[in-house]
């Protein structure tokens, strides 16, 4: 496996070794000393998969607080655009996003550490992801942030009008309001508290 280290510390762009002939093809899609050796120590707890049409958006997603999960995501079937936002207060890089193409072809994984919002547009006439998780979801501990926050000024590849996106995504809140209303203050980005 070849692990590139983003420009978001923790957060790694995972390419597995194929091994392909007449039958098909083979991959490890993980290897926990191998992640390991990467500083991904994650014990996964969870598996979620969904399967979405072209020109769907899902996201913000985050669970807040000793609910936060890491994952590692990868497309089963078609192609995506996935989104990672670093929302851990006391990163360098608070509030900043990263987008990597995941599909079926080029079998790479994202893998997001704890503190990340995570999203994905759907860029294949559909596309059927998969997402380990370290953590069990918790419904009180839900929070979504909006698509189209200016404060994160994601470049997503279609206009959010006319993306197919569900009622509880569209009523996203800021990050700005989530800050305020949580009284948290990021270290680096204390502009966006107030």
């Amino acid at each position: 496996m070849k692990f590139t280290a983003t420009h978001l510390a923790g957060a790694f762009l995972i390419e597995p070794q194929v091994f392909t002939d007449e039958r098909g093809y083979f991959f490890e899609s993980y290897h926990q000393q191998k992640f390991a050796q990467h500083g991904i120590t994650a014990s996964f707890v969870q598996d979620n998969e969904s399967r979405s049409s072209y020109g769907v958006m899902r996201g913000l997603h985050h669970q807040a607080g000793g609910f936060s999960q890491a994952k590692l995501i990868r497309v089963l079937s078609g192609e995506i655009l996935d989104i990672g936002v670093d929302v851990r207060l006391d990163s360098p890089t608070f509030g900043q996003y990263m987008s990597a193409k995941l599909s079926a072809h080029n079998k790479c994984m994202l893998y997001l550490p704890r503190g990340f919002l995570h999203g994905f547009a759907v860029l294949s006439p559909e596309a059927v992801v998969s997402y380990k998780c370290d953590n069990l979801w918790h419904k009180e501990a839900e929070l979504t942030i909006a698509l189209d926050d200016p404060d994160l000024a994601i470049a997503w590849p279609f206009d959010l009008e006319q993306a197919i996106i569900s009622e509880k995504d569209r009523a996203g809140i800021s990050l700005r309001s989530w800050l305020k209303q949580s009284h948290f203050v990021p270290r680096y980005r204390p502009e966006l508290a107030q």
